[in-house]
């Protein structure tokens, strides 16, 4: 038989076949799509430190997953998941030239964690700002070794396979990467104890008592905070007991004026906002180990704090 007329009945009704099986199959790229999504996510957030980096590389994915053939996929999270990695690596060294022209400390931006503590993983690695912060120093290949293995869970082979590596040359990516970042892990507590420190910090912060901040501080504290340019944000870190505790004291008699002090979770760790006129302002969370508070991680920089809270809250 030839091809249909399309002027005829027949031919109208192959048509509207063909626009029906098309539609089809796009409502099922969607729905697949969205079922992997958050781990696209937090597989780009992981990477890049920021929400907009990580929402530019799920459009991506979503743009080559649209436009590829779905028929021979037989496992689509992990298709989705190389193409996120991928792009992502290929996407770290943008973002740090960006880095270079921003005004005082540079951190991740928090996102709140109460309904998601894991970020769309399988485990919530490489999640918390100390383990965030001390990937940046890995290379790109490093990091989506490490996040794949750690957060994932992801096998070597599978892994050499996303990143372009041998399954020997995955495991060494992988143990580099724990050996850079066992500092941070040291630097580990309980969140009960974070929270217990946090609580702690923030009455002797406004009250601007020296001594009861010296007594939380680690030796080698570290003062951090992610303003960029914006009024009353440190350009330069501050280091040291007794520095620290000096540089948190003189602000006390005006920081916190107005200002409401509420707790969430981000980066599935403790933290506080602190908000005036409704407004989130600054939130502040730490590290510490064994020794007390280790590093005072403020993020005040206003691009940075509308995933702070959950939506509706």
């Amino acid at each position: 038989m030839g091809e249909q007329n399309p002027k005829t009945p027949a031919g109208a009704m192959a048509r509207a076949t063909d626009a029906a099986a098309e539609a089809g199959d796009i409502a099922r790229a969607i729905t697949t799509f969205d079922e992997h999504r958050r781990r696209i996510f937090g597989i780009a957030y992981r990477m890049l430190g920021t929400v907009a980096d990580a929402e530019d590389i799920v459009q991506e994915t979503w743009i080559r997953w649209q436009n590829t053939d779905r028929a021979d996929i037989h496992e689509p999270g992990a298709f989705l998941a190389t193409i996120a990695t991928r792009l992502s690596i290929n996407a770290t060294q943008s973002a740090h030239a960006r880095r270079e022209t921003y005004i005082g400390p540079w951190l991740p931006e928090p996102v709140n964690t109460d309904a998601d503590p894991a970020l769309g993983a399988e485990r919530g690695e490489a999640l918390q700002f100390a383990i965030l912060l001390m990937l940046e120093k890995l290379t790109p290949t490093e990091r989506a070794a490490y996040i794949l293995r750690e957060a994932l869970d992801y096998p070597y082979e599978r892994i050499g396979e996303v990143i372009g590596a041998t399954v020997t040359s995955a495991r060494q990516l992988v143990s580099r990467a724990r050996k850079h970042l066992a500092s941070a892990r040291k630097a580990e507590v309980a969140a009960t104890e974070q929270r217990r420190l946090l609580e702690a910090f923030l009455v002797a912060a406004q009250k601007g008592d020296v001594t009861d901040l010296e007594r939380l501080f680690a030796e080698d504290v570290v003062s951090y905070t992610d303003g960029n340019g914006v009024k009353l944000a440190a350009r330069v870190p501050v280091a040291g007991r007794s520095r620290v505790a000096k540089f948190i004291a003189a602000f006390s008699s005006h920081f916190w004026t107005g200002k409401t002090i509420q707790w969430v979770d981000v980066n599935g760790q403790p933290a506080a906002t602190l908000s005036q006129d409704g407004e989130v302002t600054t939130v502040v969370t730490l590290t510490a180990g064994e020794d007390g508070i280790r590093q005072l991680l403020w993020v005040m920089s206003p691009d940075k704090l509308g995933h702070a809270t959950r939506v509706g809250a």
